[in-house]
């Protein structure tokens, strides 16, 4: 690790130099933070757990025609990815009502949404990352029509691919957190995801019991944060101890 240059530390990230041009090494670190890293703690293999799964999903979405970063799983804790001109925007898309939207609109946690709402964030620690419309986007430039229009695109594939998986595991999907990048490839740009999908930025729910599997474990104390994320990761197949297991485990659907 000391041997690559440090490009950016991040709360939970950091990104190294890659071993070629246009790629770089996405290290998983422990740190947990919650409301604009007022909180902070470490919780001893989050990281690993969350390399795991980002990178099982991200194959998953990658084998759908989904393009993305990612390319491919080092080791327990690092990834190789492409680098990427990031957009300063986080794409959120609910499903069921949950976190700020149930202050914000009042709606009870946990009531299903009729349609799938998506909702932009302005990525800004020194701001609190601001809600914004698509006029802000546009308007200062941070994407263009046409890419906004790409990523939501990509947004509504990712969330009926990944509500139908995690579906299939005994998992709600409630909402989770997109990130989006320009690459160039033959002096095009092309928008491709960006960041991670794991439980740090997804919300995920027992199918029966709603019991939370994700960081709001963390962000409202309820402990077990670490093994909420190794039963995610176990359902899925793909427990470290495990091995690499083809698949998820399918629930029964009694």
């Amino acid at each position: 690790m000391s041997r690559r240059r440090r490009i950016y530390d991040g709360k939970a990230k950091t990104m190294f130099e890659g071993p070629e041009p246009g790629t770089l090494i996405q290290y998983f670190k422990d740190d947990a933070t919650a409301f604009n890293a007022q909180k902070r703690e470490i919780l001893s293999g989050k990281g690993v757990l969350n390399n795991r799964i980002s990178a099982y999903l991200m194959t998953k979405l990658a084998e759908i025609g989904v393009p993305t970063a990612f390319m491919r799983r080092l080791n327990m804790r690092e990834q190789l990815v492409r680098e990427v001109e990031i957009i300063p925007i986080e794409v959120v898309i609910r499903n069921i009502s949950a976190g700020s939207f149930t202050k914000r609109f009042a709606v009870p946690e946990g009531t299903p949404l009729e349609r799938s709402v998506i909702e932009y964030f302005y990525k800004k620690d020194e701001l609190g990352d601001p809600m914004v419309s698509e006029e802000h986007i546009t308007a200062f430039k941070w994407a263009t029509p046409h890419e906004l229009d790409e990523m939501v695109a990509l947004t509504v594939r990712v969330n009926d691919f990944l509500t139908g998986l995690f579906l299939g595991i005994g998992i709600k999907l409630v909402d989770f957190k997109l990130e989006f990048g320009r690459i160039w490839i033959d002096d095009e740009m092309h928008i491709v995801l960006a960041d991670e999908i794991s439980p740090d930025n997804c919300r995920l729910w027992d199918l029966k019991t709603n019991e939370k599997l994700d960081k709001d474990r963390f962000r409202q104390d309820l402990g077990n944060v670490v093994e909420s994320y190794s039963e995610v990761a176990r359902r899925l197949g793909i427990m470290p101890e495990e091995g690499l297991n083809e698949g998820p485990t399918l629930v029964s659907g009694e």
